[in-house]
């Protein structure tokens, strides 16, 4: 049970965060209208009805490559001059 919770809190939180960074953009272009629903003694029966419909916009990623130069610094490391006198006269 606590898994499945736990995948339900991350996927609104994934879909508040796609909202709130313009990834997606919902937006509800046509009402809902409820069925005409009539009782008669051969039972029930709904008429019309209307789901509402909805515009939805996603955001694109593009990835890719290229050919960069960057310049690396060059690291030189010079040991001090009386610690390179003691390692030499302990060889």
């Amino acid at each position: 049970m606590r898994p499945v919770l736990l995948i339900l809190i991350v996927a609104v939180l994934a879909i508040i965060a796609a909202l709130a960074t313009g990834l997606l953009n919902i937006n509800q272009i046509r009402g809902a209208r409820a069925p005409e629903v009539s009782a008669t003694s051969n039972g029930v029966s709904a008429t019309g009805g209307q789901a509402p419909a909805f515009d939805v916009e996603t955001g694109s990623v593009k990835v890719g490559s290229e050919e960069r130069t960057v310049k690396v610094p060059r690291l030189q490391v010079e040991p001090p001059q009386n610690q390179a006198a003691t390692t030499n006269n302990a060889m």
